[in-house]
């Protein structure tokens, strides 16, 4: 994996995952240090807790269980979701709107 790359780290035990974001994921696919599973809601791009059904796109059908796998066809493996980084990401996508 490259060094400009998203790390992909599992949603469970928070550990660097060998996967680009958005890489073809198989439902049967887990986590070699916890055995989480990868194609569950909360390693997907779309995942957002504040989220109407916790996901991001609009079409998707409800999932109950976000830790389990699942068939949803909007699945795409997303990057961490560590809240600091997401943080950082909006900060400088606001320093870039106001120019600062």
């Amino acid at each position: 994996m490259s060094e400009n790359s998203t790390k992909i780290l599992c949603f469970n035990c928070e550990k660097e995952l060998e996967f680009s974001p958005g890489a073809k994921i198989l439902r049967s696919e887990e986590c070699p240090h916890c055995y989480a599973s990868i194609r569950s809601c909360k390693m997907c791009k779309f995942y957002d807790q504040k989220s109407y059904n916790e996901c991001k796109e609009p079409m998707a059908e409800r999932i109950v269980e976000k830790e389990k796998a699942n068939y949803c066809d909007y699945y795409d493996l997303g990057g961490s979701h560590d809240p600091s980084t997401e943080k950082n990401k909006l900060l400088s996508a606001a320093d870039a709107l106001f120019k600062k």
